[in-house]
């Protein structure tokens, strides 16, 4: 997937989402504890993830740890 990659944080209700552009329609699948794959509804292809209660997760915002109930694979990035 190739394109631009735009992260969203709404405070009020502590969910993060982070997509890669231009990958709509899309549908989620929650695969864990308040963490949803966002899928195109094309390909199938994952193009985004959302997290709920993602400050809650964190220590601190300056250094995001998180464990993620999935594997990212940047080796398969191609520039």
């Amino acid at each position: 997937m190739k394109g631009q990659m735009n992260i969203h944080y709404d405070e009020d209700g502590d969910y993060l989402e982070i997509f890669i552009e231009g990958s709509s329609p899309t549908y989620g699948e929650e695969i864990g504890d308040d963490i949803t794959l966002f899928k195109s509804e094309k390909t199938g292809e994952v193009v985004g993830v959302g997290i709920l209660n993602f400050k809650r997760r964190t220590k601190s915002l300056k250094d995001v740890k998180l464990n993620l109930p999935f594997e990212v694979n940047f080796s398969a990035l191609k520039v």
